[in-house]
């Protein structure tokens, strides 16, 4: 019975929690604390303090800790999964309804209108990473990892994991 209760404890604010981690925060503090009473309100905001000095989404990690804490490795497994299984399932739900109606003009129009925006996303994140890598590591090492990078990816044709990881050699080794 623990298990459906971690269950239910973080798939609740996962569906109602619309806007990410923060929104869900005052949910998943209700459910755990007022609700199950698995932590006080002091241990819970100490686990808040912890989510937010790691890196990644917040309720992950408060989702996987306090799971972990009330049934061990499989209530993080079951918390962590309840948690994303929303936004899970209606990724796949739009998916689907997007692959079905592909052909629509009103589909391809929505395309038209967000692909630039989501280029321009991509573009931005690019400079942001050169620049990083530049006050890094200096102007020939970020060169040469752009320069190689393109390469392998677009005439060599190599999968970009493989890019990824030997540019994070790279990089270390100028570190």
């Amino acid at each position: 019975m623990i298990y459906l209760h971690i269950f239910l404890a973080f798939f609740y604010p996962g569906i109602l929690g619309y806007g990410g981690g923060p929104s869900s925060i005052p949910l998943i503090e209700h459910e755990v604390v007022d609700k199950y009473g698995w932590m006080t309100t002091a241990e819970f905001s100490e686990v808040l303090a912890l989510g937010n000095a790691l890196p990644g989404p917040i309720a992950t990690k408060m989702a996987g800790f306090i799971g972990y804490e009330v049934a061990g490795i499989p209530g993080a497994i079951i918390a962590l999964f309840a948690t994303v299984g929303p936004s899970l399932i209606l990724m796949l739900i739009l998916l689907n309804i997007l692959f079905r109606y592909r052909n629509s003009p009103r589909v391809k129009r929505l395309s038209s209108f967000v692909l630039p925006a989501i280029a321009i996303l991509l573009a931005d994140m690019m400079f942001d990473f050169i620049n990083t890598s530049y006050n890094a590591i200096g102007l020939i090492a970020t060169v040469l990892i752009v320069v190689c990078s393109y390469i392998a990816l677009e005439k060599i044709k190599i999968h970009p994991a493989f890019v990824i990881i030997a540019g994070l050699v790279v990089g270390g080794f100028f570190l």
